[in-house]
């Protein structure tokens, strides 16, 4: 069904205009209602579209299920995702062949959609083959799990699949726990199908074939979404339905407005706040915060490592040496969040996980003689580039870092881009030297160093080319041995070290601003709230 119908709301309002009632049956709603007020936006229904943003990833996890899903652990104040817990979603059990090469599902017999028709095994290869067929953003990523082609799955039983792989593949089951890995109603889907769009791409951009927690109840880009508990649902935790049973997605522009609405009690939570806000928020103590660093991610400064005089290691090494670290971790994210820089090894690193601190500090003299040894004892000019977008936080890093490059001689031009033409001189690798943030949805180091330091392609942010981490990371994925993996990973990482293609810089803390009564928030790996996990009380 297109989604047609518009709700408008302002301030305590909304639940009234969004249908909710009075007196009794008004309070209970609320109660049962939760609203998200965030600077950005849902710009299509289905995320697989090439330019889908963050929040319509988060949109999917709640109107579509998956085969599986990763689980979550408690820290101080809430949840973070755990990747080595993979549970059953639509699937109510799985099993994987002792040679690792066949991961056999069992779905819920009482799965249904959401138009009350009920799941099949048919419905998810059809999933699964659109994923690994269309030309979407599920096909990059399946294929980083070793699943590439439709002869990969079969129907066992009109409850059963199984997924098949050439060789034991690390990822290829956390590949089926990600946004993109849809199951979708195919016989609803292919209804509006056509032969220039076989997988109805065309028509999901504004309608949903889903069977999830919850359903569309208006859906207006730019501006809300609303959505509405399916109390059908079977595949939470212990098959329990979500606390709330609507949810309003409001799209308020200002960061301070956002803060105000839920001090006020207007609004319950944001994820988009400014960090410079966060502070304030904590002391007049009318709001919750729930603060724990990006740990499937990192902020850094990427050099081109085949543009001159960046192709030089010693010129990498040095300007890792000339960068104000600490000042710029103050300036730029107020100290919240865990620092990459300042780890005391030297050869190898203590573990082999990523990203860890690396062995980088402040030391002027050490980076002013790394660049006569390079050849430029005077230093040289450069640029460094940042996007309009993320001015805010990185602003006053490129200022601190211009100041301090200064003091080895080397010039700094800052240049500070629309968004759009940043994105593209990175993707086509014309930047010298920029600062960007990174995360990875399989936060296993090899997934890591392969997709952002191997390869011709988009994430290889400094281009860089090196012969024996190409081969450590072709190899690790389908590494069983768990030594032998984490020797790999070990030696990966110190050839970071070494080399510096990039300066790793920090996590920034993704923080959760919400009302006093709401509990059990997560964070999840691909940085959106998961409105299931929620309760008020």
């Amino acid at each position: 069904m297109k989604i047609t119908r518009r709700v408008v709301f302002a301030g305590s309002t909304a639940l009234v205009a969004a249908g909710l009632g009075n007196g009794e049956a008004m309070a209970q709603s609320r109660a049962e209602t939760l609203r998200q007020v965030t600077g950005n936006t849902i710009n299509t229904l289905d995320l697989t579209m090439p330019g889908s943003t963050r929040e319509s990833f988060g949109l999917s996890m709640h109107i579509y299920d998956r085969l599986v899903a990763f689980g979550r652990k408690p820290v101080p104040g809430g949840h973070v995702f755990d990747q080595a817990n993979i549970r059953g979603e639509l699937a109510e059990s799985y099993t994987i062949s002792p040679d690792g090469l066949r991961f056999t599902f069992k779905l819920r017999r009482d799965a249904k959609w959401h138009d009350g028709s009920p799941v099949t095994a048919a419905d998810v290869k059809w999933s699964l083959d659109r994923h690994v067929t269309a030309n979407s953003l599920a096909k990059a990523q399946l294929q980083i799990g070793s699943l590439v082609s439709p002869e990969q799955f079969k129907v066992i039983d009109p409850m059963t699949i199984e997924v098949s792989i050439e060789k034991p593949d690390r990822l290829s089951l956390m590949d089926l726990c990600v946004p993109y890995a849809i199951m979708i109603n195919s016989t609803l889907a292919k209804k509006h199908a056509t032969p220039e769009d076989p997988w109805a791409q065309v028509w999901m951009r504004e309608n949903t074939a889903g069977g999830g927690a919850y359903t569309i109840e208006t859906f207006k880009p730019g501006e809300q979404v609303v959505l509405r508990r399916n109390d059908a649902w079977k595949c939470g935790v212990d098959g329990k339905l979500p606390f709330f049973r609507r949810i309003i997605c409001q799209t308020v522009p200002e960061a301070a407005t956002r803060a105000n609405l839920i001090e006020r009690g207007d609004a319950d939570l944001s994820i988009d706040l400014s960090a410079s806000d966060i502070p304030g928020l904590q002391q007049r103590g009318r709001v919750k915060v729930f603060s724990v660093p990006i740990t499937n991610g990192f902020t850094h400064v990427a050099f081109n490592s085949r543009m001159a005089p960046y192709d030089n290691p010693k010129v990498r090494k040095a300007l890792a040496a000339a960068m104000p670290y600490e000042d710029m971790f103050q300036a730029s994210i107020f100290g919240r969040g865990a620092r990459l820089f300042g780890g005391t090894w030297t050869d190898a690193p203590p573990t082999p996980a990523f990203p860890q601190p690396m062995p980088h500090k402040t030391d002027l003299a050490l980076a002013k003689t790394l660049l006569a040894e390079a050849g430029f004892p005077n230093g040289f000019k450069t640029t460094f580039s940042f996007s309009a977008g993320l001015a805010a936080t990185n602003e006053p890093l490129a200022a601190l870092l211009k100041e301090s490059f200064a003091k080895v001689g080397v010039e700094v031009e800052i240049q500070k881009m629309p968004d759009a033409q940043f994105n593209t001189l990175q993707a086509e690798k014309r930047l010298p030297m920029f600062v960007d943030g990174a995360t990875a949805w399989l936060p296993e180091p090899d997934y890591f160093l392969r997709l952002y330091f191997t390869r011709d392609q988009r994430w290889n942010f400094s281009n860089f080319n090196n012969a024996e981490l190409n081969a450590l990371t072709e190899a690790a994925q389908f590494e069983q041995d768990k030594a032998k993996y984490d020797a790999a990973c070990t030696r990966m990482i110190a050839i970071l070290g070494e080399q510096v293609p990039e300066v790793l810089l920090w996590q920034p803390n993704h923080e959760a601003v919400m009302a006093p009564t709401i509990s059990g928030y997560t964070y999840w790996y691909y940085r959106q709230i998961d409105f299931r996990d929620l309760v008020r009380g």
